[in-house]
């Protein structure tokens, strides 16, 4: 019997030495770097030399004008962003689970932005975006509706980003959706036919209350992913989120300043505030939503 336990014992111990490398890569590339950033935030650090600030790096980061005007920019995407997809890529689920055939098609055709590299995505909205040859104003213009130079002004700016992020995660929203949608049961739909009800009064009284779930999940997800928003907007706006630093989010402030100017105190220092953001609006998200983790 003692054997035997010595046996399970050391083939437990060879499954841990399979693990090793994986539980050495997240210590070093994961752990290590979060307890760094938090050591680094409380130095005033430059290429060489580090000097012992406190919180004063917090301050500078809260007391920064700069910093605010990230915020703001970063809500206003987020926000927009979700009240534009979230709505449109359910509609077009409920369009799409409708169809007797072409499902797939659609499937595949409102995916493949979403598997689009953000970098390919954020290029190819550059020249839809361009005020003379972009597609955007060119449609615009055969509709008879004023055109725009899109990326020179800060509120049009702000739109042109929200549109390519909007278009870039309108598939894995439709996906979502059209996956809580098989899972309705037929039986409820037969029971709403039963008792009188149209198709758009089983899409009110039937549909929506089952998805409710999916709602919360994209919309918890989407403010997570929306508040970490920098490769695209970098690629638009540049270091500062020209013009006027109307597309400069926190995460291309903590870039600005950790790799623009050195500054790695307040990069790290905004790196944390930007967490108990991102945990305060997830928390609050949560409850708001009812979503159980």
């Amino acid at each position: 019997m003692q054997s035997q336990a010595y046996r399970h014992k050391s083939s437990s111990m060879i499954w841990y030495l399979f693990l090793l490398p994986t539980l050495l890569g997240i210590l070093l590339f994961m752990v290590y770097p979060v307890f760094e950033s938090f050591r680094l935030s409380l130095y005033v650090s430059g290429r060489a030399t580090e000097t012992w600030a406190g919180i004063d790096n917090y301050k500078s980061v809260l007391n920064s004008n700069v910093f605010w005007k990230a915020v703001f920019n970063t809500f206003y995407m987020g926000f927009f962003q979700l009240l534009l997809t979230i709505p449109f890529g359910f509609i077009l689920a409920s369009l799409i689970s409708e169809l007797k055939w072409g499902k797939n098609l659609f499937k595949i055709l409102l995916f493949i932005p979403y598997i689009t590299s953000v970098v390919a995505a954020s290029m190819l909205f550059l020249f839809v975006l361009h005020p003379e040859f972009g597609l955007l104003n060119y449609f615009l213009s055969m509709l008879g509706l004023p055109t725009s130079v899109w990326l020179a002004e800060p509120s049009s700016a702000r739109w042109g980003a929200i549109l390519l992020g909007s278009w870039h995660w309108l598939g894995f929203v439709v996906i979502i959706f059209l996956a809580n949608l098989q899972a309705i049961s037929e039986e409820i739909y037969e029971a709403g036919a039963i008792d009188g009800a149209t198709g758009i009064q089983k899409w009110l009284y039937i549909t929506i209350p089952n998805m409710y779930g999916t709602f919360s999940f994209l919309i918890v997800i989407g403010w997570i992913s929306g508040l970490q928003r920098f490769t695209d907007v970098y690629l638009l706006g540049g270091l500062q989120g020209s013009p006027a630093r109307s597309l400069h989010t926190i995460v291309g402030f903590i870039y600005e300043r950790g790799f623009g100017g050195t500054e790695y105190g307040i990069a790290s220092a905004a790196a944390y505030v930007l967490f108990a953001i991102i945990l305060f609006f997830t928390m609050l998200n949560l409850k708001l939503t009812k979503m159980k983790i």
